[in-house]
């Protein structure tokens, strides 16, 4: 199978480096998943993008791709890396009356319905953490077989001692763990840097299991060791998942799945930039953060974000503002009226054309997903003197990549008839404060079935 070289960043080696899939033409992927106690923001998404980027990519290049990602609905710590705090699900489940399963059962929902929205492909299998604590509590009795891990009443830790190679990924050291623990370290832990495997159940706790240590729950970083291994096996090619990930979570990650199979588990670690708000990092905890179906409240197309991502290499941080995102929206139905016009004209015979710019396409994306070079590609082809109707091919066929609906049809966009006239004079009354006029011609809009939204780019409508 002669299929085209492939480069990717490596996290773990800070280097680009030739993919080379571990059986032909296949490339298996297990992708970090959310955790289901509140809503996505846009931030998580765009680190759910880059999987899905990534399986376009490869697959529009000729490889084939098997992807597993994760549903967190235990175990997640409000503090992961000080190993303190309540688990995320079960404050969720308190702030909102429900039990975690419904919880999990409503937010994993909402997680599907706003990928769709930004066209982000659903994973082969998502399985979720509670139907993997059998395969969990059997990784952990390994790990304290061969001394990679000790009970302390009733709560498993992982020796990080016991791993000579814990912190290559994070370029970590014993000594900076040690320096960088807040408060009290927990007295039953052997070095601070410490994690936990297993955490014995206090009293009112909800979710509880039985263990070989008594009853508890399992840590965060054992559940995605016991998932990737027991569905894509002893070896597997790609992990991928957001900056934040790094450390504690995949270095916790790699020093238990590797102490339990002796070897390299993972080929390629990839990591997707964070989503910055005013120079900070979009956050549910900061409480800074926009979900998708608010973008969509605000009259803005939600693939205008994944535009708006596109323009930026995804393993750097992407500073959003509703400004860019509007350019990026207009950007976008632009170009979809484009490739509509396009479409409608006389096929040329192109084909040496059509092969030079979908090599610089394929190209761009087998250098490390290199989306920025791609979309300015996209640009150059609409500027170019390319046959329109040829570039209305390219454009559609890149889309399975690019993910933005660039074919979506003219009739879906089209207002019904005198919508645009109305829409028109309502956009004069505002501009000359007839706040009652412009009223009045929303509700006429609303009557004929178009909701308008008011920005401070102007009206949008709603989709």
């Amino acid at each position: 199978m002669n299929l085209p070289r492939v480069r990717l960043y490596n996290t773990f080696t800070r280097t680009k480096q030739e993919l080379q899939p571990l059986r032909e033409g296949l490339v298996r992927i297990y992708s970090c998943g959310p955790t289901v106690y509140r809503y996505a923001h846009v931030g998580n998404l765009r680190t759910f993008m880059l999987p899905d980027l990534l399986r376009r990519s490869l697959e529009y290049l000729g490889y084939r791709t098997e992807q597993v990602m994760n549903i967190t609905d235990v175990g997640h710590l409000v503090d992961d890396t000080s190993d303190r705090g309540e688990d995320k699900m079960l404050v969720s489940a308190r702030l909102e009356n429900k039990s975690p399963e419904d919880i999990a059962a409503y937010y994993t929902e909402a997680f599907f319905d706003d990928i769709r929205r930004l066209n982000i492909r659903p994973a082969g299998q998502y399985p979720r953490a509670t139907e993997y604590v059998p395969q969990m509590l059997e990784l952990i009795e390994k790990l304290v077989e061969r001394g990679h891990a000790y009970a302390v009443e009733g709560t498993v830790y992982y020796d990080v001692a016991s791993f000579p190679a814990y912190g290559r990924l994070s370029r970590n050291t014993t000594g900076k763990l040690l320096a960088g623990v807040r408060g009290e370290p927990d007295p039953r832990k052997r070095h601070p840097g410490d994690f936990t495997l297993w955490r014995a159940a206090g009293e009112h706790r909800v979710q509880v299991w039985p263990s070989p240590w008594g009853p508890g729950f399992p840590g965060w970083h054992i559940e995605c060791s016991a998932m990737s291994l027991s569905i894509l096996g002893k070896r597997f090619d790609i992990h991928t998942g957001g900056a934040d990930n790094v450390f504690p979570h995949h270095e916790a990650e790699i020093a238990q799945s590797e102490a339990v199979t002796g070897h390299r588990v993972v080929s390629l670690w990839m990591h997707g930039g964070l989503l910055m708000l005013s120079g900070t990092r979009m956050a549910k905890s900061a409480g800074n953060f926009f979900r998708v179906t608010e973008l969509e409240e605000q009259g803005f197309d939600p693939l205008a974000f994944r535009y708006l991502a596109l323009q930026a290499k995804y393993r750097t941080a992407l500073n959003f503002s509703t400004g860019g995102l509007a350019g990026a929206d207009r950007a976008l139905r632009q170009l979809r009226e484009r490739i509509a016009e396009w479409s409608t004209q006389a096929v040329d015979d192109v084909v040496p054309v059509w092969q030079e710019w979908d090599s610089r396409f394929r190209s761009a994306i087998a250098d490390d997903l290199d989306l920025p070079a791609a979309m300015a590609l996209v640009a150059a082809l609409v500027r170019s003197s390319v046959a329109p109707t040829t570039k209305a091919e390219l454009l559609s066929s890149w889309d399975a990549v690019l993910g933005l609906d660039l074919s979506r049809s003219v009739a879906e966009r089209a207002l019904p008839p005198g919508a645009a006239e109305l829409m028109e004079e309502r956009e004069k009354a505002r501009a000359a404060k007839d706040f009652a006029r412009s009223d009045q011609l929303r509700d006429q809009l609303a009557k004929m079935g178009v909701a308008v939204a008011d920005t401070t780019q102007g009206q949008r409508i709603k989709r």
